[in-house]
Order: structure tokens, then sequence, then C-alpha cells
């Protein structure tokens, strides 16, 4: 190896910072609008704050749109990175475009006898998702949406089964601080457990009690040590950036925690 190669090689990567614009996606802002744009006025919106992803989430009256909406983030060159629960029409589009968004779905909570008899209660039921997913190329996120499934610990239980049982490695985790106020004070630990799973972790502004629930970046009292703790656990993939605000604007709503997440990115680098 030629002695500058051998120089170079020596000398340590850089660890990704996590929360760098390119590695944010902009999550719960479809039917949380209160300007209701449309597929290629949100697309233009979220290429003018910086966007390179969308999570979509969507409701009834959004599916006539879907390929409207696939077909305006390309134009601005914007990834559908993932979609909310499971629709036939968004599986025929996923095949038709050759795009492959990871699967944002809420485990079951079963009833059960014993923890071990629930985790595979939860992880059969979602069995013909992972089997239609694995076709696509998409990757399946266990969502936390509060319940037994929301919890950490269940949540991993059952990707775990997923993976052992299934032969599912395309199954992982979605974390959302906003449906996480009840692990504020043990976050650290959850997070070790979580880590090796996680496909996303999406940011909120944290007050103990939910107090609000949705809350700008930088206006909590918690958030700066829970994404201190995630940038220093080696996790490595993409951030979410909620609007989840239907009384504001979604460009403001995003706007507001982008330059939260500014702020608190320098705390952190100091």
């Amino acid at each position: 190896m030629p002695p500058v190669l051998l120089l170079l090689s020596l000398i340590p990567t850089q660890p990704k910072d996590i929360l760098e614009p390119s590695n944010l996606v902009a999550w719960c802002v479809v039917p949380f609008d209160a300007s209701q744009r449309g597929p290629e006025e949100r697309a233009k919106m979220l290429k003018k704050l910086g966007f390179s992803m969308l999570a979509y989430d969507w409701r009834a009256k959004h599916v006539p749109t879907f390929e409207k909406e696939i077909l305006a983030l390309k134009k601005q060159g914007i990834e559908m990175f993932a979609f909310w629960g499971q629709h036939e029409s968004m599986f025929r589009l996923i095949e038709k475009h050759g795009i492959a968004p990871q699967i944002w779905q809420i485990a079951p909570s079963p009833r059960g006898a014993s923890q071990k008899e629930k985790v595979e209660k939860s992880a059969k039921a979602l069995l013909p998702l992972v089997n239609r997913a694995r076709k696509l190329k998409c990757k399946v996120g266990l969502y936390n949406h509060g319940g037994w499934s929301g919890e950490p610990e269940n949540m991993v239980a059952v990707c775990q089964w997923l993976r052992k049982n299934a032969k599912a490695d395309h199954v992982g985790l979605v974390y959302n601080f906003h449906h996480g106020h009840g692990h504020i004070k043990n976050f650290s630990a959850l997070l070790s457990k979580m880590k090796p799973y996680l496909l996303c972790v999406n940011l909120n502004g944290m007050n103990p009690q939910a107090k609000p629930k949705i809350l700008p970046l930088g206006k909590g009292k918690h958030e700066v040590e829970m994404m201190r703790a995630l940038t220093q656990s080696g996790y490595k993939g993409p951030i979410g950036i909620l609007d989840h605000r239907s009384n504001l604007d979604a460009e403001k709503s995003l706007r507001q925690n982008l330059d939260g997440l500014k702020k608190i990115r320098e705390r952190l680098s100091k």
C-alpha cells in the first residue's frame, strides 16, 4: 500500500452524524397538515425544507392519490422511505414503481397465559405481512403505539421470534419518542435492547406524563438527554421529524422541529 493510503487508513473514521439533514425523515405530515396540501404541493414543501425522505401516513381519503404521491416525490428527488400500515393499492404500486418503503405496523397485543404465549401469538399474527413484505423486498418496522406491543421489551421479543422462527431478518423496530413518555427514566437501558433492531427513531419534545404529548424539539425537559443517549449508542439509522399537529401548517410545524434540532445538535456537539 502506498504511504499516503496507509496513513489515511490509520486515521479513525468519524462516526456518522445521525442528526444531519440528509438523514432526516418527515413523519406524520399527510393527514395532520392544517393546509391539507396535495401530493405535488407537499413534495415541493418537503424539498424546500431540505428533506430527502418521507414516511407516508394516510387516511381513507388519501388512497386515490397514492400513485400521485409516489410520482410527486420522485419528481422532487424524495424517497418514500416508509408507508404506514397496509393497503392493497400500495402493495400493487410498490411493485409497479419498483420502490421498497419500510412498512410500519403496530404489532397485536394478544391475550395469553404467559409472556411466551403473547409473543408467539403477536408474531404469528404478523406473518402474512412479514411474508408479503419479503416478496416485495420491503422491511417491516414494528411500531410502538402504546399498550403491550408498544413496550420495548415486547417489541424486541416479537422481532426476535420472527427473525428466529420465520427467518425474517427484514423485520425491525421503529421507536417513537411521542409514544414513549413512560420510558423517559430508563430510556438508555431500553435503547440498548432495541438498538440491534432499530430501523428508525422519531423524535419529539419530551415532558413528563406527556404534558403535552406533541411538543417541538427543544421545548421539552427530557429530549436532549434522550437524544444524547441515542447519538452515543452507536445507532446509525434514519431520524424522523414530526409534524403531527393538525392545527398548524405542516411547513411551520416541521420547521419548528428542524430549528429545535439544530440547536440541540449544537449542544450535543460540545
